[in-house]
């Protein structure tokens, strides 16, 4: 199905796409200074196969604001960064406990929990060296930065873990498991098409734009990542399924049922896609991928 979503890109962006595996392979070789157990580790989770969505957002955003998305591949490889040290984290037995991600050994299941944690970490500066090395201008690289610095920090994405893990077991609130998912999904989706927008030399109103896109369709994300954990299939995803409901996680089904819960996102998607309208036509694969993202089976 990605594949018929990338038929809906410009050549450029299917072109840039196609390199980001190529690219994140590059940067994870390091050199001789890091230990080869680690190295190992790194390699192992960031270059799992993977739908590599977050990247493609910084490259359709680049794209949509008329720069050349080969452009933002370093900043679609930070990202991949960030989201894959998080993953790496979040399934450790003192979060998460997952012992399958895109259907292999989670990282502390391959290797041990130590290992998993320090090529998590490992991941973050890598991914801030890679941005900051590889936007075109020092003000873009500043900028960037600094977003991504934000968005993976304290207040958003860290902060909407805790928050997740603290909320897990509690009464069920639609205003707190939106207030996770805001700063968890919705954040990190936010910053990818930001730092497409960045190194296109967006204005300040495209980039609001693009935002506020990712913001919406990253919730609208969360409601089908929760569905797909109620009545996905295993095999097809690449992780165990039907935990969220034995463990009693905050979950949008949970709370809204499955009815109510496929139209929120319905709903949360045509408001994403109404946010690009001021973009044009450039935005169209970014419409397309709105749906794509609700409309998923893995």
């Amino acid at each position: 199905m990605l594949q018929q979503i990338l038929e809906l890109f410009s050549p450029e962006v299917r072109l840039a796409f196609g390199q980001v595996d190529q690219q994140l392979d590059t940067f994870s070789r390091l050199n001789s200074g890091c230990p080869e157990r680690l190295r190992e580790a790194i390699r192992y989770s960031l270059l799992a196969p993977g739908k590599r969505l977050r990247p493609l957002l910084v490259l359709a955003a680049c794209d949509a604001c008329g720069g050349l998305p080969s452009t933002a591949l370093p900043a679609a490889c930070a990202v991949e960064m960030i989201h894959t040290y998080s993953l790496v984290h979040d399934d450790l037995p003192a979060m998460d406990d997952d012992e399958l991600r895109r259907g292999r050994p989670t990282c502390h299941i391959q290797f041990d929990e130590a290992t998993a944690i320090l090529a998590g970490d490992a991941l973050i500066p890598l991914a801030f060296q890679v941005l900051a090395e590889g936007m075109a201008t020092a003000e873009q690289a500043r900028r960037a930065v600094l977003a991504l610095a934000l968005a993976a920090g304290a207040t958003e994405l860290v902060g909407g873990q805790v928050d997740d893990l603290g909320h897990q077991f509690g009464e069920p609130s639609l205003e707190i498991l939106e207030s996770i998912h805001l700063r968890k999904t919705a954040a990190m989706m936010a910053v990818s098409l930001k730092l497409g927008g960045l190194a296109a030399g967006a204005g300040d109103e495209a980039l609001s734009a693009l935002e506020n896109y990712g913001k919406k369709l990253g919730l609208a994300f969360q409601i089908a990542d929760d569905l797909l954990d109620l009545r996905g299939e295993q095999a097809r995803i690449g992780k165990k399924t039907g935990k969220d409901e034995v463990r009693g996680k905050l979950t949008y089904p949970g709370i809204l049922g499955v009815e109510r819960s496929v139209a929120l996102a319905g709903q949360l998607v045509e408001e994403a896609r109404r946010e690009l309208s001021g973009l044009g036509q450039r935005a169209a694969g970014l419409q397309q991928l709105a749906k794509f993202f609700v409309e998923r089976t893995y």
